[in-house]
């Protein structure tokens, strides 16, 4: 029998709850035509396995089947080793469909939709469909969502079937917690949250509190949460009770059970779980080694999206991380330097080890993964020993920033940033370094995209001084001068960045008042640099405070630093007012008064 094309439906088509999935056992009839849901096979097909529930293959022949399912690196290749099996378990059947979901999967379509077309498909379908009311819970339910990753008509024989058959074993109650998060997975992707069935399954899983359940019940049921059951606030109760209870078993998670939990609590926005996020933290830190690409990807997104790092955790990435950076995928690498950055911890191992492979696979990298790896150096204000090789494979690949300084400019680049505050004032920060260092006389932004101030609440290109910090120095700097009208306080010049203080000096080097505009002859800029204006484990100022820095002197500013870290030993009011003087006039003696 030759199936035709248009029976393979492409998209797993939403049920409309009005029909009613309990009455779908009674109104079951034969196609008249058959789809890639209920197949059979040609007399003299070479193709020849059953499922079988009386000899069911061992637990040792069933793992040795799915190791070599998971080594199977194309359709065919699982094709081929299903024509290796004579007998199967309705489980292995359906992790084969799974298999296949894997590798063909491409957003919400397949890649090459023919392969449902193949006798192997056909008769796997085939057997699913006819011993549906057979099928042990575990292979009914994960056929059903193997289905349903593979796009496959909801209204087809073997999907209704199995859905029909779901039905009955969930209202007799004989699911497992894990089983019934595998059917409640199949049901959203069919119906959506508002399903009347995955009621009833949610139903059914909080008839046991978390505590009750196994490790891999806890991580089964986070999952179905994060894949969208628990929306508007559902299920908060829920949630908080496996938050506790998780707590107390991540010392037994595995790699992959640390990660997916993470990814679930970043989908679900658990802001107030954090004693599981740190939790989990802990226990990732004896994986780091252990974790896939894909996993630490995860996990590292995960610890940004929560603002957590422990210093365990960073200190076996730094292990880590340089024995395999040529060898990472380039989203993981990326993924590392944005943690690094993120968290604002420089490593100078990772750095390096990145920076040396970066100059031997730059071509691996797309243009967002190269501009997230770069500016994670630039934000640490950290050079490797190889920047320049670093920034010549830029050029190569085309990704140095002058290749877009002329796409910066550009007013449609612009009109793109209206109502991106945060983005034109990137845009602006790019746009003074290029004209101050690249080129004094090239292109300028237009007026409308001028800002006054760097310096803006949430996202800044300056970091606001320390208070404490900064009323300290004031007090100093009045002691030293003998009046507080020597010295302007967040000074916001021309060129929109903001001075915690200024300093105005005549020719003759005496300090004018504050108020004072004319014969200015030298403008001191002190940058009063409390610990947030510094990386957390060293004492390495943040790019962005080492920019504002260069470019003040680059404007004529003599500028002054006043690290917190100096500062905060002075014991007394003395020592204090000789520190700002030493600081500010170094070459001058001061005569008390």
């Amino acid at each position: 029998m030759i199936l035709p094309y248009s029976s393979f439906r492409q998209g797993c088509r939403k049920l409309h709850s009005h029909f009613g999935l309990r009455s779908l056992a009674t109104t079951l009839r034969e196609p008249l035509f058959v789809t890639c849901s209920s197949v059979g096979l040609h007399r003299d097909s070479v193709l020849q396995f059953r499922l079988t529930q009386l000899h069911r293959p061992t637990a040792a022949e069933e793992q040795a089947f799915q190791q070599h399912l998971g080594n199977c690196s194309s359709s065919r290749h699982v094709f081929r080793l299903l024509h290796s099996v004579k007998i199967m378990s309705d489980t292995m059947a359906a992790a084969a469909l799974h298999r296949v979901a894997d590798l063909e999967q491409e957003g919400n379509h397949l890649k090459d939709p023919t392969v449902l077309e193949t006798d192997t498909i056909r008769s796997l379908c085939f057997q699913l469909e006819q011993d549906s009311e057979r099928l042990t819970e575990a292979g009914l339910v994960s056929a059903l969502l193997a289905c349903t990753r593979l796009f496959l008509d909801p209204w087809s024989p073997l999907m209704v079937r199995l859905v029909s058959e779901s039905q009955k074993r969930l209202d007799r109650g004989q699911m497992s917690v894990g089983q019934l998060c595998t059917l409640g997975r199949a049901m959203l992707a069919m119906e959506g949250p508002d399903c009347v069935m995955l009621e009833q399954v949610m139903e059914e899983i909080q008839k046991q509190g978390p505590a009750q359940w196994s490790l891999a019940d806890l991580i089964a049921v986070y999952r179905l949460l994060q894949d969208g059951v628990c929306k508007d606030g559902k299920y908060g109760d829920l949630l908080n009770a496996m938050h506790t209870h998780a707590v107390t078993v991540t010392s037994r998670m595995s790699p992959a059970a640390v990660s997916l939990l993470l990814s679930a609590l970043v989908a679900l926005n658990q802001t107030q779980a954090m004693p599981l996020v740190i939790s989990l933290c802990k226990q990732a830190v004896r994986h780091v080694p252990h974790f896939s690409d894909e996993e630490l990807t995860l996990v590292l997104g995960a610890l940004m999206h929560f603002g957590h790092s422990d210093h365990y955790f960073v200190e076996a990435m730094e292990r880590y991380v340089p024995t395999m950076a040529f060898t990472f995928h380039s989203e993981t690498v990326t993924k590392v330097m944005q943690f690094y950055g993120r968290r604002n911890i420089l490593s100078p191992s990772v750095f390096d080890a990145v920076a040396e492979s970066f100059v031997y696979r730059a071509d691996d990298y797309s243009t967002g993964q190269v501009a997230r790896q770069i500016t994670a150096f630039g934000k640490l204000g950290y050079l490797p020993p190889n920047a320049g090789e670093l920034l010549h494979s830029c050029t190569l690949v085309e990704r140095f920033p002058v290749n877009f300084v002329s796409k910066v400019f550009s007013r449609y680049f612009l009109q793109q940033l209206q109502g991106k505050t945060s983005l034109i004032h990137d845009c602006i920060h790019v746009c003074l370094s290029t004209h101050i260092f690249c080129f004094p006389q090239g292109p300028r932004l237009l007026p409308q995209y001028h800002v006054k101030s760097f310096l803006t609440s949430g996202r800044s290109l300056e970091t606001a001084v320390d208070v404490h910090l900064y009323n300290s120095v004031k007090t100093g700097l009045t002691d030293l001068f003998g009046a507080r009208s020597y010295f302007g306080s967040k000074v916001l010049t021309p060129y929109s960045y903001t001075l915690d203080v200024e300093l105005k000096l005549d020719e003759d080097g005496y300090v004018l008042p504050a108020s004072h505009i004319d014969d200015v002859y030298k403008r001191i800029a002190l940058c009063i640099d409390g610990e947030k204006r510094f990386t957390t484990n060293v004492r390495q100022l943040l790019g962005n405070e080492s920019i504002k820095q260069r470019h003040l002197r680059l404007l004529g500013y003599e500028v002054v630093q006043i690290p917190y870290y100096e500062f905060e030993k002075l014991p007394d009011k003395t020592s204090v007012v000789d520190y700002l003087h030493h600081k500010i006039f170094p070459h001058s003696y001061r005569l008390s008064w």
